[in-house]
């Protein structure tokens, strides 16, 4: 078997796979891309996906964001407890930006990087399976299936962005993991008032329940306990719409119409360290959070982002990549950022699913502090936008 070698191999072609192969196009790195799965076909795949405005700028550079087919832009965050007093809206001069963020499909997000990926010189590989990949002093190896035929690959960095499947096998990184016993419904609703770029953010004792705009309709994420989450999506649309509306309440009126619903389930996992010998973990490898306030794959670009900059700084200075010292900066660079989502998704969770009549009142009474002082809402609306740097 012959041992072909790159100076990077990116394990996982999801989304933060592929734009972290986007980034580093053009560098003079080279750089080998390594998916599991077939070409992306069109499928009625219901995910939305919040971007941030500090996401959409970094695929605005890479070419992706005009390849999008659909982007709808959140010009207003609401954010409301049900049951208590108090509530908190969020508006783009709050954080002086022209939109709060926008929500795209999963896979019209995944086709747009593919596409844009095509037009590039990047070694991309779908249909390739990772068997076994290990680490020495100097370099990265990696045994993979493709269609049949096993195959071998070097390289001084390998970047693991597989959402964690083989990350648990490396010894040095442990999961830290918390099961909120909660799932998420997703679907597409329509509702007799039409969107105007307003995302509805409603905390109950069951957990949030977003309605987020997306085109002319609605994207649904519904958080309810695993028992209801397969009940809900095997009743029939008219129930399935009353039951929203039952909890959701009147702000929109009577919902008319849903799409195909799908549900997963929700938990917290993160891993520490985020780097070992010769490896780095992104996205979804390095931490899975809760969809609340939609800071997960938001999270993930920007580990591709800050990891791609260490790279093309070492790279431009002469030195190795993947040393050591290059992965200490750059878990030194994520460590606020990665924490800090963390805490503020698994608090909000803590916080605001509870039964609790003390606790409803004082998180009633923190949004509407929250809405009353602009410096703060400035402070925690560029912190959801941009990360810890804000």
């Amino acid at each position: 078997m012959t041992t072909v070698n790159y100076e990077i191999v990116i394990i996982g072609g999801g989304p933060v796979g592929m734009a972290l192969a986007l980034i580093l196009r053009d560098s003079g790195i080279s750089t080998l891309l390594l998916e599991a799965r077939g070409l992306p076909e069109k499928v009625d795949d219901p995910r939305p996906l919040a971007l941030s405005h500090g996401s959409r700028l970094i695929l605005q550079r890479l070419g992706v964001w005009q390849k999008l087919s659909q982007k709808t832009p959140i010009t207003t965050i609401h954010i409301s407890n049900r049951g208590g007093l108090g509530r908190t809206v969020l508006t783009p001069e709050d954080a002086g930006v022209s939109a709060l963020g926008y929500v795209v499909n999963y896979h019209d997000l995944f086709r747009a990087l593919y596409e844009t990926l095509q037009d590039t010189d990047t070694d991309y590989l779908t249909g390739a399976t990772v068997k076994q990949f290990d680490t020495d002093a100097d370099f990265g190896h990696v045994q993979f299936d493709h269609h049949g035929e096993e195959n071998e690959v070097g390289a001084k960095l390998l970047i693991l962005a597989d959402g964690g499947r083989l990350s648990a096998q490396i010894e040095d990184i442990t999961y830290q993991t918390h099961d909120y016993e909660q799932w998420a419904v997703v679907a597409n609703i329509k509702a007799q008032t039409l969107q105007s770029g307003i995302a509805y953010e409603r905390f109950t004792s069951d957990g949030p329940v977003a309605l987020l705009p997306s085109g002319e309709n609605f994207a649904l994420v519904w958080t309810v306990s695993p028992t209801a989450a397969k009940e809900i999506i095997a009743l029939d649309d008219e129930t399935f719409l009353a039951r929203l509306h039952q909890h959701f309440g009147d702000r929109l009126g009577k919902f008319i119409g849903a799409g195909k619903r799908s549900g997963f389930p929700l938990a917290l996992k993160y891993a520490t360290p985020t780097t070992s010998q010769r490896i780095a973990l992104i996205g979804n490898a390095a931490q899975t959070l809760h969809p609340v306030a939609g800071q997960g794959f938001n999270l993930g670009l920007r580990d591709a982002h800050e990891l791609a900059n260490e790279v093309l700084m070492t790279f431009k200075a002469g030195k190795e990549i993947g040393t050591p010292a290059m992965l200490a900066r750059y878990r030194q660079q994520r460590q606020i950022d990665s924490k800090a989502g963390r805490i503020f998704t698994d608090s909000l969770i803590k916080l605001f699913s509870n039964d609790n009549p003390l606790l409803k009142h004082a998180c009633g009474f923190g949004l509407s502090a929250l809405d009353c002082f602009p410096p703060i809402k400035r402070f925690v609306a560029r912190r959801m936008i941009f990360g810890a740097r804000g």
